[in-house]
């Protein structure tokens, strides 16, 4: 197995030996390779944990043996754990097929199993690529341009492949919205006539919250909701805001309530104000006409009302995500997921059955 990550040539080593040498002309890490957070620990860069343009990650996954060391890495970040044992101090033998060979007790271990590419019957490389052009496209892409850039022999292995990524999308324990928050509901859909109200025939009630930050928005959530009752929205913002921000909505009953939550719950009466909506509340409206356009524009509307959470997944990360610098970032943050996502099988991405109602 090759050294990882090696990918400055020889300056990686020369730093190394540097190391040794004059330790104590070396206790930080120099901003050119790496960036730390407020808890110090160091943040994803460029060049390291992340090819920055298509011709380095050629060169990164040249291949198989490269792409089964990269899962490795991403997978046991502090080093090989075997799951028998627990033993990590021995360093594992690298069998053929990806398998690890723990030293102490002899077991075999792959390195995709229990993740996104658990049992896969295609080269890890292409699903890296995969990965890659789905993270590297601005809008997205949808299964008849993966199958075509690809080269994939069926439409269904690239419906399958697209959806499977989708359900790496959503991070777990992510943060909750904090500071001021803008919440209001869309409709999304088939086609269906407005109801008077609240609500529309045929098509589903998606809830969206916008961080307020400056004149446009921070992070959102989306949540597909069953009613626009307060059981249903004051669920949608405990379980996406942080306790004690403020809540910015208009003045429908169903909000009524969350200061009791522990919100500062600002309403402003569409109506009574002289404005339109989307001037009273601009960030999420905002969102919600993106998001129209994308599911619309990129997959023509054929979304079933069964995969639409998985479809708003998407969209979250990609907006959430649309001031990286690099796109080469956000293919280390879906691969990071997709290591850490539980495999999911054909049957249940067939089903009509929605399997969660949660987007972030």
């Amino acid at each position: 197995m090759s050294a990882w990550p090696d990918r400055q040539g020889g300056a990686v080593t020369l730093i190394g030996a540097l190391f040794i040498i004059l330790p104590m002309q070396f206790t930080q890490p120099t901003t050119r390779y790496s960036m730390w957070n407020m808890e110090g620990s160091r943040l994803p860069a460029v060049g390291i944990d992340y090819p920055g343009t298509f011709e380095e990650f050629d060169d990164w996954f040249s291949s198989e043996e490269a792409c089964l060391d990269y899962v490795a890495r991403l997978r046991w970040p502090d080093g090989f754990c075997c799951p028998n044992c627990g033993n990590s101090t021995d360093k594992p033998w690298l069998m053929r097929r990806g398998l690890y060979l723990c030293r102490k007790c002899k077991r075999q271990t792959s390195v995709t199993a229990g993740t996104l590419f658990h049992r896969t019957h295609k080269p890890l490389r292409t699903w890296f690529l995969a990965i890659w052009f789905v993270t590297s496209q601005k809008h997205g892409a949808n299964a008849l341009g993966l199958q075509r850039v690809l080269g994939l022999g069926s439409y269904h292995t690239a419906w399958n492949w697209l959806h499977k990524l989708r359900r790496a999308m959503v991070r777990p324990g992510r943060e909750q919205l904090t500071g001021s928050v803008e919440v209001d509901e869309t409709y999304v859909g088939g086609i269906g006539k407005k109801t008077r109200g609240r609500g529309a025939k045929r098509k589903s009630i998606v809830a969206i919250a916008a961080e307020i930050r400056g004149r446009g928005p921070g992070r959102i959530r989306l949540s597909i909701i069953p009613d626009v009752s307060s059981a249903s929205l004051h669920e949608f913002v405990t379980t996406h805001v942080v306790p004690g921000a403020e809540i910015n909505t208009d003045g429908w009953a169903g909000y009524n309530g969350l200061n009791r939550l522990g919100y500062e719950h600002i309403v402003t009466n569409i109506s009574a104000s002289g404005d339109p909506a989307h001037v009273v509340m601009p960030r999420v409206h905002l969102v919600a006409s993106l998001l129209d356009r994308w599911w619309l524009g990129i997959h023509q509307g054929a979304i079933r009302r069964s995969h639409l959470a998985y479809y708003l997944d998407e969209f979250t990360f990609r907006f959430n995500r649309r001031k990286s610098k690099t796109r080469g970032l956000l293919f280390y943050r879906l691969m990071e997921q997709a290591v850490d996502c539980a495999p999911v099988s054909l049957a249940i991405i067939a089903s009509d059955r929605p399997q969660h109602l949660v987007a972030g």
